[in-house]
C-alpha cells in the first residue's frame, strides 16, 4: 500500500487557483518543502510586524547612543527594557523558556544568548552582539547589531565586517520561489573566503505571530534545499561567523544553560534583521 504524502499547501475553498497557488503548488508536486498557509502572513500582519519592528530597531539604536567602555551589560538590558516598555511594547526574552533578562548581551566568544550581567564590564577593544526581540500588540520583531568598544584589533574589525557582509549577502540570495538553502549557500561561500566557520547548531527562524516560526533559516548549505520561499513569509537572516571553528558549546558556568561559546574561544560576531519576502525580494522590517 502507498500512503500519500500529506500536503502542506492548501487552496482557498471556493476561490480560483492564483500565482501564489499554481508556483507553490508546482514545487510541492516537484516533491519540495513549501511553507503552509498560514506562514504567508495577511497585509494586517505585516502592517504589525512592521511597527513592532519600528521600536526594535529604535531600543538597538538607543544602545547604539550610549554604549561605551565601562558600562556593564546589565546597563544595556536596563535601556532596552525602559526604551521598550516606554514605547507601549514587551520585551519577547525576558522569562522565554526561563532566561532572566530583556535582551543577549554577547561578548567576543560569546556566540549568542549572552546574559546581562553587573559583573560583564565592557572593556576597550570587546566585540559584543546585542540582540532584542520586541512584542507590540502580538507581534514580534527581532534584530541584532555588533558593537565595537573603542578601537579593537584588525582581526575582529574584519571579522564584525564579514559578518554583516554575510547577511547582507544572505539577504540578497533571498529571492521570491527561490529557497532557504540558497541564503545559506552564499553566506557560507563568502565567510569561508576568509577561512571563518559558520555556525550550524543555531539559525533564523520565521517570526512575527510567534517568537520562532517555520522554516528554520541556516546559515550554510546548498543551493535549492530547504523551504521554497513565497512572498508575504516573515523571517530572520542572522549568521553567527566565529574567527575560527564553526564548533560551539554551552558555557558549563552558566546557570541558566543558555550561553553559547566558540569551542576554540576565539570571538564570534552576529548581524540580524527581521525580513518579509516580497514579489522582489526581501524588505527590512527590523535592523
Amino acid at each position: 500500500m502507498v500512503f500519500k504524502k500529506k500536503r502542506r499547501w492548501h487552496t482557498v475553498p471556493g476561490q480560483p487557483l492564483t500565482e501564489m497557488d499554481k508556483q507553490v503548488m508546482y514545487w510541492e508536486n516537484k516533491g519540495k518543502l513549501v511553507p503552509t498557509r498560514n506562514l504567508i502572513k495577511t497585509p494586517e500582519q505585516i502592517d504589525g510586524i512592521r511597527k513592532s519592528g519600528v521600536i526594535n530597531t529604535g531600543v538597538l539604536d538607543e544602545v547604539a547612543a550610549r554604549i561605551h567602555a565601562g558600562m556593564s551589560t546589565a546597563e544595556i538590558d536596563k535601556i532596552c527594557y525602559d526604551y521598550c516598555t516606554e514605547h507601549g511594547a514587551v520585551p519577547a526574552c525576558l522569562n522565554y523558556e526561563g532566561y532572566p533578562k530583556s535582551v543577549c548581551t554577547s561578548i567576543n566568544e560569546v556566540v549568542c544568548h549572552g546574559i546581562p550581567k553587573e559583573t560583564d564590564i565592557l572593556q576597550e577593544g570587546d566585540i559584543v552582539n546585542v540582540d532584542f526581540t520586541t512584542i507590540l500588540d502580538g507581534y514580534y520583531a527581532d534584530a541584532s547589531r555588533m558593537f565595537i568598544i573603542g578601537k579593537t584589533t584588525p582581526e575582529k574589525e574584519q571579522l564584525v565586517r564579514v559578518a554583516k557582509e554575510c547577511l547582507e549577502i544572505g539577504a540578497e540570495a533571498a529571492k521570491p520561489y527561490g529557497f532557504v538553502g540558497d541564503i545559506g549557500h552564499a553566506i557560507q561561500k563568502h565567510a569561508e573566503k576568509y577561512h571563518y566557520g559558520v555556525v550550524r547548531d543555531l539559525c533564523g527562524h520565521g517570526v512575527g505571530v510567534e517568537f520562532h516560526e517555520e522554516p528554520e533559516v541556516l546559515h550554510f548549505g546548498h543551493k535549492g534545499s530547504g523551504m521554497l520561499l513565497v512572498p508575504g513569509m516573515v523571517f530572520t537572516i542572522e549568521p553567527m561567523i566565529n574567527m575560527g571553528t564553526w564548533r560551539v558549546f554551552i558555557d558549563a558556568d552558566d546557570p541558566y544553560g543558555w550561553e553559547v561559546i566558540t569551542e576554540d574561544e576565539k570571538p564570534s560576531a552576529q548581524w540580524e534583521h527581521t525580513f518579509l519576502m516580497t514579489e522582489h525580494g526581501v524588505e527590512i522590517l527590523s535592523a
